[in-house]
This record gives structure tokens, C-alpha cells and sequence, in this order.
């Protein structure tokens, strides 16, 4: 049973040191008691009172982390209902589903290939999900083409738990979810997840790694049924499956869940949601509320790529933009002559800029500077972004050695600065360009050239 703050405070070492982050160790306690913070922010805590803490410190939400040859996927361990509330840390995987009689190769391998750049990112799927169907030896089969092409974390699916065992000893040394136990082989698959556990027997094949277990019912009450039986085996990690493919009631079952684990801290249901989702609307909504494990039933570069930007702007610290690294940059091979563009470190502002002037095919340096990621009305309104850090930056970066011409070309938004830069820069010809991205290829051709 979870403990309450005033309990958890008694077993706190109670020096009030404020290395945890809080004014006092009550403060602290009361944090602790609503899954907040984590224990491990106590340095000075004593091994018996972790032990008797190990509930109240435990995450609402299981941890479950799939590896596999260079690749981790970790899901779940959150402890708030809404990203505002704290940041979303981590992130649904994406996973491409084959059955074991289809060809392999061919629906793999433009999936395994597939990777986009956003904002200087990569955005890729996280792995397979392999189902049997029926024969053993197909199954093994089908693992084996898979694991030449692809080296990223897999799901096995298939309610037999002879088959799984056969493609659990593929998965040498690899953390696999297996999907999966319901009410009629839940013992099975308890057994099979446990005998590839840490602690847990020998599995007959020997040595293939940890796997976590899909449990599947079509209610919550079900649900919490099984996980408690699977966990007085010994499973702790699980993934719950509701068993449904309807808008409405995945939405109200996954919210559900989340409530209970978080707000009534009901372990039973405090594990990832797996979602398998036949068309792209139910993904987007798993995404978004409150899916751990996405699967999908076929590979659509139109389909995945906005799924994983949604989950890219869903999962990005709010409070931490994505920043690129101040400098001076090159587009399109620039000439000393060349004019200097002049913006924020932002991502979204930098590749706005970026992207706009390369794909116009005109030459030009970009000079980033350091305004802690923002972009350029946030950054000039809060300070970070003003006259006299676009000339430092100009002089940090060297810029008037690589120029002939020396102009500078400010953002529209921030016209107000140019006679500052004026007298910052006395050497350089300061000219406003224009408000937005967009229009910069034809303020250039206009103005520039």
C-alpha cells in the first residue's frame, strides 16, 4: 500500500541538506507521495528505508525497455496525465508488423531503410513486429530473414506458447516483447517470460535474454485480473492490451488506465498500453492518449511520417527547445562576396531559414547565434537575441575574414535592431530582410544580388 507524505517523511534522513532539489526533507516526502520526483533524488537515504519507500517510489507507470543488437526501446515510467503538468519522457514506439508467411524481405527492408530528417533529427521506425501463424518452424524462419535485414527490437506475436518459445530462441541475448497471455495460456506465457528473466530459470534453449509480456483482455477488471496472477509469478514487466481496434473505446479505455495508475495509483493497470492500429487516425490517437507499443499493419512512408513528427513535437521537452549549434554556415557554396543571413539557434527557425535559401539554389552564409534556442521575437522580446550578441557573434565566428562584401542581413521581425547593429558593426552594411522564411529567395534575387 502506497505510504503518505508524513510517513514516507519519517523514513527520510531528515537534514534538510536541499541536495534533492527542496527547502526540506518534508517537502520532498510530500513530492515523493504524489509520484513527482523520484527517490533517487535523496543521496542520504538509508538501504532500509529504500526498501520500505520501493512502492511509494516506484513509478505509477512500469518501466519496460526492449534491446536487441545496438538498438533500446524504453516505455512507459511516466507520472503525469498531461505534458504540462511535467515533461513526457518517454516516447511510444513505432513498429511495422509482418506475418511469417509473407515475404519478408520485400515488406522489411523499405521499412528498415526508411529515415527522414526533421529538424535535424532522424526519424525512423523502431522496429518489427513478426506474427506467426501456426508453424513453428515458419515462424523461426521468418525471424531469421528478418534478423539479415534488420537489427531493431521485435514484438513476437502468437497465442501458442510452444511457437513462441521456437522464435524466443532465435532472439539470442536480446530483450523481446512477447505478445501474447490471455485468459486461456496466460500460465504458458507467465512461464515463458519468466524462464527468459533475470533470476528466472534456465530457458531450454539457453541464453537468449529478458522478454516482457503482453497481457490481453477486452476490460479493465479482466486486465487487472491477469497481471496480478502473472505477477505472483514473478512477470513485473508487462504491456496491457485492451483488445480493441474502436476509436472511442480505445480512447476511453487508454484514459482509463492512465487515470487509475496515476491519479489511484492502481498497480494492477500501471503498465504500456499496446496498440495495434489498422489505419492511421487510430495511431495518431495512440500517440497522442496514451499508447506505449504502436503497431502497424503495413509500412506507408505517408503514413509513418507524420506519425513520427507528431510523436517527435508530443515528446520534445517544452521547456527545452531543440537547438542546433551556433556558427557560421555554408548554403550553396558561398563566395566572399555572399551576404550574411543572421538568426536564432532555434531548429525550426535555423531549418526554416536554411531550407528556403538552399532550395532556391542562391549562395549565402548563415550566422546562428546563441539565443538558448529560441526563436527570434521570443528571443529579441526576452533579451537573448539583440544587437550587441549578433556582433559578438559576427566576431566569434569570424566572419570578416570569409567576406568581401560585408553585409548583414537582420530578420524583419527584429528591424528595430539595425541602427543598434550599426553601431556595433561600423564597418558593415546593415539591411532589413524580410519577416518570414518563405520570402527570402525572392528578397534576395530583389535586394541582394
Amino acid at each position: 500500500m502506497a505510504l503518505s507524505g508524513i510517513q514516507i517523511y519519517k523514513l527520510l534522513p531528515q537534514t534538510n541538506c536541499k541536495e534533492c532539489g527542496f527547502p526540506t526533507c518534508l517537502a520532498f516526502a510530500m513530492k515523493l507521495a504524489a509520484k513527482q520526483v523520484e527517490l533517487s533524488a535523496c543521496p542520504y537515504v538509508s538501504d532500509a528505508s529504500k526498501a520500505q519507500l520501493a512502492e511509494s517510489a516506484a513509478p505509477p507507470m512500469r518501466l519496460v525497455t526492449l534491446k536487441s543488437n545496438g538498438h533500446e526501446i524504453k516505455v512507459g515510467n511516466e507520472v503525469v496525465l498531461f505534458r504540462h503538468e511535467k515533461t513526457f519522457y518517454n516516447r511510444p514506439g513505432i513498429f511495422i508488423k509482418v506475418r511469417d508467411d509473407e515475404d519478408i524481405q520485400a515488406k522489411v527492408e523499405p521499412a528498415e531503410k526508411f529515415a527522414v530528417s526533421y529538424v535535424g533529427m532522424d526519424l525512423t521506425v523502431d522496429g518489427f513486429a513478426v506474427e506467426a501463424t501456426g508453424d513453428p518452424d515458419r515462424f523461426v524462419a521468418a525471424i531469421k530473414t528478418l534478423r539479415q535485414i534488420s537489427q531493431r527490437p521485435l514484438v513476437l506475436i502468437s497465442s501458442d506458447a510452444k511457437v513462441m518459445a521456437a522464435g524466443l530462441a532465435v532472439l539470442n541475448g536480446e530483450t523481446p516483447l512477447i505478445c501474447g497471455a490471455d485468459a486461456n495460456n496466460w500460465e504458458a506465457m507467465a512461464d515463458l517470460a519468466k524462464a527468459n528473466t533475470p533470476g528466472g530459470p534456465p530457458p531450454h534453449s539457453g541464453g537468449h535474454g529478458q522478454a516482457a509480456l503482453v497481457v490481453k483482455a477486452d476490460s479493465i477488471e479482466a486486465l487487472a485480473d491477469l497481471t496480478e496472477k502473472i505477477k505472483g509469478k514473478g512477470v513485473e514487466d508487462l504491456v496491457i492490451d485492451p483488445a480493441t481496434k474502436n476509436l472511442s473505446r480505445l480512447l476511453t479505455f487508454s484514459t482509463q488506465v492512465r487515470r487509475l495508475a496515476l491519479k489511484k495509483n492502481v498497480r494492477s493497470v500501471g503498465f504500456p498500453i499496446m496498440v495495434f492500429a489498422n489505419d492511421s487516425i487510430l495511431a495518431a490517437q495512440a500517440v497522442a492518449k496514451y499508447g506505449g507499443f504502436i503497431v502497424l499493419d503495413e509500412f506507408k512512408p505517408e503514413t509513418v511520417y507524420p506519425l513520427l513528427v507528431l510523436r517527435q513535437n508530443i515528446y520534445t521537452d517544452p521547456q527545452k527547445p531543440i537547438q542546433v549549434q551556433p556558427g557560421l554556415y555554408e548554403i550553396n557554396n558561398p563566395k566572399p562576396e555572399s551576404p550574411v543571413l543572421v538568426t536564432t539557434n532555434f531548429s525550426i527557425t535555423y531549418f526554416s531559414v536554411a531550407n528556403e535559401v538552399e532550395s532556391s539554389g542562391l549562395p549565402a552564409w548563415l550566422l546562428v547565434t546563441d539565443a538558448e534556442g529560441m526563436s527570434v521575437l521570443t528571443a529579441w522580446a526576452a533579451g537573448k537575441f539583440d544587437a550587441e550578441r549578433i556582433a559578438k557573434a559576427v566576431k566569434t565566428f569570424n566572419v570578416a575574414d570569409k567576406v568581401s562584401k560585408k553585409r548583414v542581413v537582420l530578420p524583419g521581425h527584429v528591424a528595430v535592431l539595425s541602427g543598434e547593429l550599426e553601431a556595433e558593426l561600423t564597418e558593415w552594411e546593415i539591411k532589413v530582410g524580410p519577416r518570414e522564411a518563405v520570402d527570402l529567395p525572392a528578397y534576395y534575387k530583389q535586394v541582394l544580388v
